[in-house]
């Protein structure tokens, strides 16, 4: 075998801070990683609420096959550790705070109610893609449902995408990347996003120790096989990074561990912006006393802050989109209103992205990777500045670590 040097895993191994203008340094020109061998295609994908220790039980024998031959590591979300904000930050590099998806639903005082269907350009033009960063510098991309994909971002997009159908199954997500790589050499992106649902789905139904999350994990895992068989068949295998990324964990839910919202303060007084194991939200005009006083604070299972006073290891608060007050609720309770309550045991995430129940999955695998380096310290700001480098491309200003120059070792 021919000597191989290791992608710039050191930018990911050393330990970060989490304060909001940690690390916002730009990525030095692709000259400075010159030497680093540079795959033909790199494929990001996303595995929705897949917490690291699924792997390595019986249901992930591709994974874990990744895992071996490559490196592996759990991953900090940023806050708050829902799926949107944290798809963005994977593939911008900043915490939600600074690239504006502060939720899965937020207001905005010029572009009104941002939900997961909303495609307005608007709400994503604070933060630049991966896939934008790199079709700016003539790199072609080609994204498979990752959020955000859909929608312009400053006039431009991916050269392929696909609208979210939640109805398409793993494996047809996986056949379509492959058909762009059929595509003649000029059609074909050297950058591709795909992601799957159903791992998520089932932990939020079933919780994350159900059988029925066990067999999705399993169904996701068979799909990545059929796209690590798809590049064999191509003869791309060898030739190709895949970095396996999940954007937060799942926390195990009950009816026994709710906190009632209406049992601190009226629900009148206030505007639930997002309930469950995180709450925002806005006091109703002329109320705004009331609510800090009743709300602002420690609770049972709960605690509450001025946006102002969250703590800066949240990296969250300062963007005008977030809420008037941000509340942390305790891992694996929910915090909702009695005509909402909670019916059954399922699962939940959102809540402090230092949970362990919160973390989530990187893998890579292909060409450069050391087999079996174990990574620490890693957060979801890191992966875009990787892609960045792997790419040879110059980036934006990230919060992210860096690095300018690629460790070396002997396979």
């Amino acid at each position: 075998m021919s000597r191989l040097l290791p992608l710039a895993f050191a930018l990911l191994a050393a330990a970060c801070t989490t304060t909001p203008s940690a690390h916002r340094t730009p990525m030095a020109p692709a000259a400075a990683v010159a030497e680093a061998p540079r795959p033909e295609q790199v494929i990001l994908v996303s595995i929705d609420g897949f917490r690291p220790d699924y792997l390595g039980k019986g249901q992930t024998p591709v994974m874990d096959g990744l895992v071996a031959g490559g490196a592996f590591g759990p991953m900090r979300p940023s806050f708050p550790s829902v799926t949107f904000p944290n798809h963005y930050t994977l593939v911008t590099g900043l915490h939600p705070d600074h690239h504006g998806i502060v939720g899965n639903k937020f207001n905005d005082a010029e572009l009104g109610v941002f939900t997961m269907a909303n495609k307005e350009p608007g709400f994503w033009a604070q933060g630049e893609p991966i896939w934008i960063t790199a079709e700016r510098q003539g790199v072609r991309t080609g994204t498979m449902f990752w959020p955000g994909s859909e929608t312009e971002n400053h006039g431009l997009r991916p050269s392929l995408w696909q609208a979210y159908d939640k109805d398409v199954l793993g494996d047809a997500r996986v056949d379509r990347i492959l058909s762009w790589l059929d595509l003649p050499a000029g059609q074909r992106p050297k950058l591709e996003t795909l992601y799957f649902d159903i791992v998520d789905t089932a932990g939020h139904h079933y919780g994350p120790d159900a059988d029925e999350t066990r067999a999705a994990v399993a169904s996701v895992d068979a799909s990545i096989g059929r796209l690590v068989d798809g590049l064999k068949a191509r003869g791309l295998y060898d030739r190709t990074l895949l970095v396996i990324v999940s954007d937060h964990g799942m926390a195990a839910t009950s009816p026994d561990r709710v906190v009632w919202i209406d049992d601190i303060i009226d629900p009148s007084a206030l505007k639930v912006v997002s309930a469950g194991a995180f709450l925002s939200v806005d006091p109703a005009p002329g109320r705004e006393v009331e609510v800090q006083q009743k709300l602002v604070g420690k609770h049972p299972h709960l605690e509450c802050w001025n946006k102002a006073d969250v703590p800066a290891r949240l990296a969250y608060g300062t963007n005008p989109r977030v809420p008037q007050i941000v509340c942390l609720v305790d891992t694996g309770w929910t915090a909702t209103s009695r005509d909402r309550p909670v019916e059954k045991d399922g699962g939940a995430h959102g809540y402090d992205n230092q949970a362990p129940e919160m973390q989530a999955l990187f893998i890579a695998h292909g060409p450069g990777v050391v087999a079996g380096r174990r990574l620490t310290g890693l957060q979801s700001v890191d992966v875009q500045p990787f892609l960045v480098r792997v790419l040879g491309l110059t980036g934006p200003v990230v919060d992210g670590k860096t690095a300018d120059t690629l460790a070396v070792t002997q396979p």
